[in-house]
């Protein structure tokens, strides 16, 4: 069997990674199941999180990628909407999760936004404070090898859906 593609998209907090998830979502000519930081967040009680944040996190983000494993190991296609950060609790992330992943194809996409725009952004949201995507990107690993990168800023959400299938999909196809 074939295995799903994974597109892992990478940013920080209103970066504009789950609204290019809905629009890739939308789409007609190929199918997604999703994984997210915060859907696997909501798998730890609030009273742990509070607790213990990071270790929590760190450990369902490792469960997060074994998820994503399980189903493209099933031939299925998954988005991954996450950040890979470089915390104690979970170094070397960006590692863990090429090891996890190394036997499945695996695109991780930049997602990228200026930071006073993620700020304006997450005031709007009012489910984030001001500085998190600030905060957010001190943290995140670098040297990554990036497959493709949009710019949320410059393009809507399905500009970049349509960048990301034509170069990391299309492209693939024969």
């Amino acid at each position: 069997m074939e295995k799903g593609r994974i597109i892992f998209l990478n940013g920080v907090t209103s970066s504009g990674k789950t609204s290019i998830v809905e629009a890739l979502q939308d789409r007609e000519d190929i199918f997604f199941y999703v994984v997210a930081n915060d859907l696997f967040q909501e798998m730890v009680g609030e009273r742990f999180l509070r607790q213990n944040y990071w270790k929590y996190l760190s450990e369902v983000i490792i469960m997060m990628y074994h998820t994503a494993k399980l189903y493209s190991d099933m031939g299925k296609n998954v988005l991954i909407d996450g950040i890979l950060v470089e915390r104690k609790e979970i170094k070397p992330h960006y590692k863990q999760l090429l090891n996890i992943l190394k036997d499945n194809p695996l695109d991780i996409v930049e997602v990228y936004c200026p930071p006073d725009i993620c700020r304006q952004r997450n005031i709007a949201r009012g489910d984030r404070y001001e500085t998190q995507s600030d905060e957010q990107y001190e943290l995140m690993a670098k040297n990554i090898a990036y497959s493709a990168k949009v710019d949320t800023s410059l393009y809507s959400a399905e500009e970049c859906a349509e960048t990301i299938i034509s170069e990391l999909i299309t492209g693939h196809i024969s």
